[in-house]
């Protein structure tokens, strides 16, 4: 009787070395060393080929079920896991990670996407040819640059609304230095992180950030060559730079971590049962933990750059609007289509004209300083204006019916030569 016996590359191999052996051409140590087993395994196998053949080279599991195969009772609470609602939308990393942290559950990664793909849960990603960005050497020390960004996302999902989350990476390490929830990217919300990280960490040697209109003046009317932004100017007065790339694959650090903030954060908000971004906010610094210590790396230099805020500085001066204005002759300027009155004893002559700085807190309250001395501001109450005559060819003048016994209606009938009235009938 006839049958084929299948066998591996390293089975044949393993059946050469095995005839030479018994051919004397070589010796059994050189035998096991050449297949990288213990002397007493090569004479184990050798009396089983000398018995069995080829047969006895073939290993015993083939066909049958791995020793290591899953229990079908832990399998199916696995799998009715896998199938809650409240994991929809986990992958096989994420989701192996949180059924040992949560249900003390371990398997490995490979077995759980094995799982997944089988209810359907999980589909293999198709590898797409990708354009090829140089990647930029890190910074050496922490401090360094640090990258900044916004990211409009559902966050809460269905719970409320989209939401901007503002991040802070670090360059050197890719640690996140300070994140916030806010409505939408602006001059304000990205000074109240600044403020929170400077008196946390300490002033970075430069920030990085796209050319949005918070860090970047993009109008290219020759009058705004040279004009900077209102976050431009406070970073300056702390000795930051600030740098804007030209592309987002530039600044790819921040990118990469609002791409897995998007994916972890908003499932680990779920599993957190978060409804409002108060609370998302006050849960960020427990997430920004776990994020650095699985994701951050050690900086080529163990030197800090941040430097330390003078506790002279008044923050929330710093990151108000800054404008100006000139006084007039009646001592009094306007902002904001308010026209503020100055109260002051001096003389008018000694402030009209002089040039005042104007500041607007987040709170909309205004202050104005002349010298660095605050000046005591009350709004006038202005009295509302006639109404103003306007052509009858305006746009917005309204058409005016005469009355039906006007004289122009009997325009051509006259009477002697004097125009005729005509009743109304």
């Amino acid at each position: 009787m006839k049958w084929t016996i299948a066998m591996t590359r390293e089975e044949l191999k393993r059946k050469t070395i095995i005839e030479q052996a018994i051919e004397k051409r070589i010796i059994q140590k050189e035998g096991a060393e050449r297949l990288g087993i213990s002397e007493r395994h090569f004479r184990r196998i050798t009396r089983r080929y000398r018995k069995q053949g080829e047969e006895g080279l073939v290993s015993g599991h083939r066909g049958k079920p791995s020793n290591n195969r899953m229990k079908e009772a832990k399998r199916a609470e696995i799998t009715k896991i896998i199938n809650d609602p409240i994991f929809e939308g986990f992958g096989p990393t994420l989701l192996n990670e949180k059924l040992e942290q949560y249900l003390g559950i371990k398997i490995s990664k490979e077995s759980m996407r094995q799982i997944m793909i089988e209810e359907k849960k999980h589909s293999p990603k198709i590898k797409k040819t990708k354009t090829l960005h140089l990647p930029r050497e890190r910074r050496e020390r922490r401090g360094e640059l640090v990258q900044i960004d916004g990211s409009y996302h559902a966050w809460l999902e269905k719970r409320a609304a989209k939401a901007c989350l503002l991040l802070f990476v670090d360059d050197a390490t890719s640690a996140v230095l300070a994140a916030k929830f806010v409505d939408y990217e602006s001059f304000y919300a990205y000074g109240d992180l600044c403020k929170t990280y400077f008196l946390a960490s300490g002033l970075p040697v430069a920030f990085y950030s796209d050319k949005f209109s918070v860090f970047r003046v993009n109008s290219r009317s020759g009058i705004h060559k040279e004009a900077i932004t209102q976050f431009t100017r406070a970073l300056n007065t702390l000795g930051i730079e600030l740098i804007c790339a030209n592309s987002p694959q530039a600044k790819g650090r921040v990118e990469r971590a609002n791409e897995t903030f998007q994916d972890r954060l908003v499932k680990e908000l779920r599993l957190q049962r978060i409804d409002n971004y108060q609370d998302a906010n006050a849960f960020l610094p427990a997430f920004l933990d776990f994020y650095n210590r699985k994701f951050a790396v050690l900086p080529r230099s163990v030197e800090d750059v941040h430097a330390s805020l003078d506790p002279t500085i008044d923050l929330d001066f710093l990151f108000a609007v800054h404008d100006t204005r000139t006084i007039t002759k009646s001592l009094q300027i306007r902002f904001n289509g308010i026209t503020y009155q100055i109260i002051t004893n001096r003389p008018a002559l000694n402030l009209s004209g002089r040039e005042v700085l104007i500041i607007e807190e987040q709170s909309a309250a205004i202050s104005a300083y002349l010298n660095n001395t605050l000046l005591n501001l009350q709004i006038v109450h202005e009295q509302p204006k006639q109404a103003r005559v306007v052509s009858t060819k305006s746009h917005k003048s309204k058409a005016h019916s005469p009355a039906t016994n006007h004289p122009w209606l009997t325009y051509g009938k006259k009477l002697n030569g004097y125009p005729i009235i005509v009743p109304d009938h």
